[in-house]
């Protein structure tokens, strides 16, 4: 990420946390200095930044998926994948936007009309089927991140596509090229806000996220106004008043706003039987969550609440309540809880163990003795849990040391990734992916690719590999998942 001067260092903390601050007169009296300390915390000239430091260290050069796979270094078998066409071009537009993020060009999406490599833009855009093209399109969003002014251009034309697909993944990608990037104009609420009430189910849903995701902190009000109205649409489809709850939790992420939390209160409370039973369903907590990310007992009003819910999704959305709550807290006496609740043995068929592992990560990332303590509970999840709870370790793990490539954790991930369970192996490759997250890390890399050859024949492992490549090497090293400042003294939400 980029690190602005020390003297700077106030204003600079602001902007990579996306809070919303005025400078003043306190803070500088000079007009020039004024303006200055503004554009960093607004972060507009962070595009300009991350260019300049990438063009300083000379890797610049736009990369393709394969220029990753490395597939010249695998034997023969990882050469000749069995993966299906559409498949391979999706796993291929996530990687091309994890390593080229922010880069402003690439060999897939931003190549000229006439060049003789995989396409232009629109080429590759229609090798993708349906929800691939939407990602294709968004993906364009992760390419130009921050560049809102080149960024906003270059998706505009995507807006005027017959598609509803190409134009769900441009609205997606305006949300994702101007996220924790302020301006006074708000040109993707602008966009964005005439597509959130279209037809569509689609284009509603690329609208409502990119929203979430362009405004994630900023706790602006028009948006609580606006997608509040759309919680009581009864004409929305179930998957948009999902994700409109989701996107509320990324607005007010943090916020503890009461109202936002009742709205999905009573969504929650009027879902019928079988609409608890659908898998979607299990966002909601996880949206009521994001509103008290971090705030400890500014929970317990809600979560009494939520033990008057169905009994189908009582107990998972506690766990997920607390988990979040006390995310990056080191609270132990709430990991000593969530272990109880995995050590519990379940008849019904619940859901809420795995939230509970994935919550001892939430809990304990904050601070290097508690992450080892938990790195250990873990590892006896594994010995001893059941099948729901050993899915879910990997996970967990990934988010404990997330960029982060502790030298224990990735030779237990490595030895699931070759796990009998197609969920725990999949599982471990994805977290492979998340400790290495723009690190580089050559020997995650050489696991990966013995994996690809390993995996060949298996369509969805070979996917799961090809998407931790991409997180490896995520904007060419210059990019971090981690969310910790000054180790650890920081955390951001």
């Amino acid at each position: 990420m980029i690190l602005y001067s020390r003297s700077n260092s106030h204003t600079s903390l602001h902007a990579m946390y996306g809070l919303a601050m005025e400078i003043d007169d306190e803070i500088a009296a000079d007009e020039n200095d004024k303006e200055m300390l503004q554009e960093i915390v607004n972060n507009t000239k962070l595009s300009e930044g991350y260019l300049t430091l990438a063009r300083d260290i000379e890797v610049m050069e736009a990369k393709s998926p394969e220029d990753i796979y490395k597939v010249h270094l695998i034997d023969g078998r990882g050469a000749s994948s069995s993966l299906d066409s559409a498949r391979q071009n999706l796993a291929a537009t996530f990687v091309n936007a994890f390593v080229n993020a922010g880069f402003g060009q690439d060999k897939l999406m931003t190549a000229p009309s006439d060049s003789s490599s995989s396409g232009s833009s629109g080429n590759w855009l229609f090798k993708n089927k349906e929800h691939g093209k939407a990602s294709a399109a968004a993906s364009l969003g992760m390419i130009l991140l921050w560049d809102t002014d080149s960024g906003l251009a270059q998706l505009d034309k995507y807006l005027h596509s017959t598609d509803t697909h190409v134009v769900a993944g441009a609205l997606l990608g305006i949300g994702v090229v101007t996220c924790g990037v302020k301006n006074d104009c708000d040109p993707a609420l602008a966009i964005l806000m005439e597509y959130v009430n279209k037809d569509d189910s689609n284009i509603r849903i690329g609208a409502i996220l990119g929203l979430g995701i362009a405004y994630a902190g900023s706790q602006k009000d028009e948006l609580r106004v606006q997608l509040s109205a759309i919680l009581g649409d009864p004409q929305a489809t179930l998957e948009v008043l999902v994700f409109t709850a989701v996107a509320l939790g990324l607005v007010f992420v943090g916020s503890c706003n009461e109202e936002i939390a009742q709205s999905i209160i009573f969504f929650l409370m009027e879902r019928s039987e079988a609409e608890l039973a659908e898998p979607i369903i299990r966002l909601l907590p996880v949206a009521l969550g994001l509103l008290y990310l971090g705030k400890q007992e500014s929970v317990e009003a809600t979560a009494e609440v939520s033990k008057t819910f169905d009994e189908k999704i009582r107990k998972y959305c506690d766990v997920t309540l607390m988990s979040l709550a006390y995310a990056g807290t080191g609270n132990v006496l709430k990991v000593q809880k969530l272990l109880g609740i995995c050590s519990q043995h379940l008849e019904k068929g619940e859901t809420h163990q795995g939230p509970a592992v994935l919550g001892i990560a939430l809990i304990a990332m904050s601070e290097e003795l508690g992450a080892e303590m938990a790195v250990r509970s873990l590892e006896r999840l594994l010995q001893y849990g059941e099948q729901n709870i050993r899915r879910a370790v990997p996970l967990a793990l990934g988010i404990l040391c997330i960029s982060n490539p502790k030298v224990n954790v990735m030779d237990t991930l490595s030895r699931l990734s070759h796990d009998a369970d197609a969920d725990v192996s999949m599982a471990a490759i994805i977290s492979l992916g998340l400790i290495g997250a723009g690190t580089n890390n050559a020997r995650i890399a050489g696991m990966l690719r013995n994996l690809s050859s390993y995996y060949y024949k298996e369509a969805a492992h070979l996917f799961c590999v090809r998407i931790a490549q991409g997180l490896v090497h995520l904007g060419k090293g210059l990019l971090t998942l981690s969310p910790y400042h000054s180790d650890r003294f920081l955390l951001s939400p």
